[in-house]
């Protein structure tokens, strides 16, 4: 099949791009705001784009509480979405009041970072600790503002929970992470493959 995105004719029940786009990592992003209040929210348009140094980004549709805490407080944590943190994680995503905690909602015992003043999820087997670089609107072809916001930053701490180290690396099939699919589904890391790059 073939359809075009501005005209959006792919007669299919459910749009297929985020099926197409996949998997995704989530990132659990945890912000407060000026007043000091937590706030937490899964975001699954999101990803490392550097490693000299570590660097992070994550979208999202319309200006959320997330992005407008980072603008106010210019840090963010990025915490691991795990299988057994799957329920508090989907939990954490719905649209609550500014202010209202979800990590209460969800649960969540909060443990605090050691260079931000955000929280990490206490369960979580990794957290990134970041700083904002920038938030970008992002424009269409035409120019034109879209609702997609766009807020990269600069990891400053990275927090890994011992259990989960093998051998000095970082073994995934213990920590289970989450990945986002399209519609309403997930799936989850659990089996690993290597493969080196060819040498020329």
């Amino acid at each position: 099949m073939y359809y075009e995105t501005s005209k959006n004719d792919h007669g299919l029940p459910h749009n297929p791009f985020k099926a197409i786009v996949a998997p995704r990592p989530i990132g659990w992003i945890s912000t407060i705001d000026k007043e000091g209040r937590p706030n937490l929210a899964p975001y699954s348009f999101f990803n490392g784009i550097g490693d000299a140094p570590p660097m992070v980004m994550f979208a999202s549709t319309g200006f959320k509480d997330s992005a407008a805490n980072i603008a106010e407080t210019d840090e963010f944590v990025c915490n691991m979405a795990s299988y057994d943190l799957r329920d508090a994680m989907n939990i954490s995503s719905a649209p609550l009041e500014h202010g209202v905690s979800e990590f209460e909602r969800a649960g969540l015992e909060m443990a605090p970072s050691k260079l931000v003043k955000a929280p990490r999820v206490a369960a979580a087997y990794t957290a990134l600790e970041c700083k904002h670089l920038k938030t970008v609107r992002m424009q269409d072809l035409e120019g034109n503002d879209t609702q997609s916001w766009v807020t990269f930053g600069q990891v400053v701490a990275v927090h890994i929970d011992d259990s989960v180290l093998v051998n000095g690396l970082l073994d995934l099939t213990k920590v289970r992470p989450l990945a986002r699919l399209g519609y309403k589904d997930y799936s989850v890391v659990d089996e690993l493959f290597q493969m080196s790059r060819p040498a020329v």
